[in-house]
């Protein structure tokens, strides 16, 4: 039986390198690979889950077009094409090309996602997203302070002797980092968590800070405070690198523990506690988690947090960094994330970048000259993880023709008029980055696609014959449906990187030679000073915030319970819960809230209730947690509408303070009791 090293390609920090055997085109196995030094003991319960998702019974094998009666029934490729084709070339010419509308998410990361794009530039350009739904505000704000966003190699962490977990649970969204937690552990490190949850990370340590959500930035600048006051900083590394520092230490001040405390909900000894541990523990490695920064206020918390790290001089040395972002691998992008999402820098002529995915539902329903006649989804389920979910519904019924390509039948692809059958991930070959690991690699293709499946690369190539592209064109951008032309695309890529080589990456991972142990350790910070900006003329230019770090307090609302939709061990954003194997750990939706929260409401542990707020309400039930900040309610991010209840029926379109985020969490529910019927 051959065995095959691939790498799994999810909007996941780890992309853990695995092995997969294969029996008669079957995954029949998923073992570690050991050379992947960030993830040497193999995948989490999602990366085992591959086995049943490659082959799952719900998987979509054929087209399938949705009747009058809005039942889906199977059609042929040729049928497919041709329809798709004629809706392109009515509406490119009776409205316009930007009256379609591409939606690509970030459901199998690859170079191969490129030929989309070309397949819609060379149709004459369409309308599509700028933003993002993760993490743009916190990359903005390190890009602002350091000039680019990368950090040292997870293995690093053994060497810490103090790391911070803020708003971040690896326990359950990032397990290998935990592999070398427990290293940093063993050697004597501390451990600090900072979570509204009691989550399964903050066991692991010895410091619990529970502060209220929102208020992270006020808690940074308390801590900077109490550094300042007592002459535990760096000087020497302040004076020597950074811009900013005296109006920096004078918004500081501004924050003494007695405010800070009764802002965040905290004791005042938690504060002085916290500065304590940073000037006892040189060699500080801050871990700030995605969710954290997904409030309105959520750059500016960045940059206060980010902060504590610049004063007190951890920033590139072994065991001493920010660890939130690496982009290193990303070695093939001519422009890094966050550049990539905004709209004037990253504007093509024929795009029409009108659509925040923060606010897809408003800005798409509202568009006009032309308005959305077709809309094409591929990677992504927006109808689950967009905001507001009622108007991206609404807006997606608004258009014509909807095409959804995906392996399952997802909310969106529910809505959809045809759907596509998406390749998994062992049907094609790709290359593939991290945000966390270094390492360049290899998804190798391990057993041809099921059913009639045609991977997306040869959807567009055969829509490109079709609809006349030219031929040059077609040979140019299209590699043609064989493994020889992919590899030849692929190699194309790799001409520039002669260390990385498609024959050394099928046999495992490897780094790019530009890769740096320490980053920032030569003192070189890419932004305007060319030095760490504490103080920011370019914050306030491009986003009208105050140049230095402060707190923002979150809009106030009639709602009582602040609703957080944190990621599960259980699902990658809205992918894997559907499978068998993960419903045996979570066969159902539910709320988590403090049981004093819930006697105040007259509900008992595992009851239904109504959540709601001005948005929308639905059943769920809900079980205790004492681990939960009262005041805090927890629906896990993921859920499908099909399954019960979800977040963004609950949440709305808003933007974060910078870098065309998503401030999920600026959201506030009630909940009441069902009666019994």
């Amino acid at each position: 039986m051959p065995t095959y090293t691939t790498a799994c390609p999810r909007n996941c920090y780890s992309t853990c390198s695995f092995k997969v055997t294969v029996e008669n085109e079957k995954i029949i196995s998923i073992e570690p690979h050991a050379s992947n030094q960030a993830t040497p003991e193999g995948p989490c319960i999602k990366g085992l889950a591959y086995v049943e998702r490659a082959h799952s019974e719900d998987r979509i094998l054929t087209p399938q077009l949705k009747g009058s009666d809005g039942n889906f029934q199977p059609i042929s490729w040729e049928e497919a094409l041709n329809l798709i084709t004629d809706k392109l070339q009515h509406y490119k010419n009776s409205f316009g090309s930007q009256s379609v509308f591409f939606y690509a998410a970030s459901g199998m990361s690859g170079l191969l996602n490129s030929v989309s794009h070309s397949f819609w530039d060379l149709y004459g350009g369409v309308t599509t997203t700028y933003g993002n739904l993760c993490w743009p505000a916190g990359l903005e704000a390190t890009r602002l302070t350091l000039g680019a966003n990368k950090h040292n190699p997870p293995w690093d962490l053994e060497h810490a002797r103090l790391i911070v977990l803020w708003g971040k649970n690896p326990v359950e969204s990032n397990i290998q980092e935990m592999i070398h937690i427990d290293k940093a552990l063993e050697k004597g490190a501390k451990l600090v968590t900072i979570d509204p949850r009691r989550s399964p990370s903050c066991e692991r340590g010895q410091y619990l800070i529970q502060l209220k959500p929102g208020t992270d930035a006020a808690l940074a600048l308390g801590v900077a405070h109490e550094l300042i006051r007592n002459n535990w900083i760096d000087r020497t590394y302040i004076d020597k690198y950074v811009v900013g520092f005296d109006d920096f230490a004078r918004r500081a001040a501004e924050y003494p523990v007695n405010r800070v405390s009764q802002i965040c909900d905290i004791p005042e000894e938690s504060i002085r506690l916290f500065a304590k541990l940073i000037d006892n523990n040189p060699g500080m490695t801050m871990i700030p988690g995605y969710g954290m920064q997904r409030f309105s206020n959520g750059g500016q918390s960045i940059r206060s947090i980010l902060a504590l790290s610049v004063i007190t001089g951890n920033i590139g040395k072994k065991g001493a960094c920010w660890h939130y972002a690496n982009l290193q691998s990303y070695v093939f992008d001519s422009l890094k994330e966050p550049l990539s999402y905004f709209p004037k820098i990253n504007a093509k002529p024929k795009f029409r970048r009108a659509v925040s995915m923060a606010k897809l539902g408003d800005d798409l329903y509202h568009l006009v000259d032309p308005e959305i006649k077709m809309i094409w989804v591929e990677r992504g389920n927006p109808l689950t993880q967009n905001p507001d979910s009622k108007q991206v519904k609404k807006a997606f019924q608004k258009a014509e023709f909807r095409v959804v390509v995906d392996q399952f039948i997802t909310d969106t692809a529910q809505e959809a008029n045809l759907i596509l059958p998406a390749k998994n991930m062992f049907e094609q070959s790709d290359i593939i980055g991290s945000y966390w690991n270094p390492y360049v690699q290899l998804k190798q293709k391990v057993i041809e696609p099921a059913g009639e499946v045609k991977p997306e690369t040869e959807i567009y190539y055969l829509l490109a014959q079709k609809l006349g592209f030219a031929k040059e064109h077609i040979e140019n951008y299209f590699p043609a449906p064989n493994d020889e032309a992919i590899e030849a695309y692929l190699n194309k890529h790799l001409k520039a990187f002669p260390e990385l080589s498609l024959e050394k990456l099928k046999q495992g991972p490897l780094i790019a030679s530009q890769h740096e142990d320490l980053p920032f350790a030569d003192g070189i910070f890419n932004t305007p000073s060319r030095k760490i900006e504490l103080y920011s003329t370019e914050a306030e230019k491009l986003w009208s915030v105050d140049p230095l770090p402060d707190y923002v307090p979150l809009e106030r609302s009639d709602y009582p319970l602040q609703l957080m939709s944190p990621n599960s061990k259980n699902r990658i954003h809205s992918q894997f819960g559907n499978l068998n194997v993960i419903k045996q750990f979570e066969p159902e939706t539910l709320l988590f809230i403090h049981p004093t929260d819930a006697e105040n409401r007259d509900v008992n542990d595992g009851e239904l209730v109504q959540l709601y707020n001005d948005k929308g309400s639905s059943e769920v039930k809900i079980c205790f947690d004492m681990g939960l900040k009262s005041g805090c309610v927890v629906l896990t991010n993921g859920h499908w509408y099909q399954d019960g209840s979800s977040p963004n029926l609950f949440t709305k379109g808003k933007e974060t303070d910078m870098g065309h985020g998503t401030a999920f969490h600026d959201t506030y529910v009630d909940c009441e009791k069902i009666a019994s019927k």
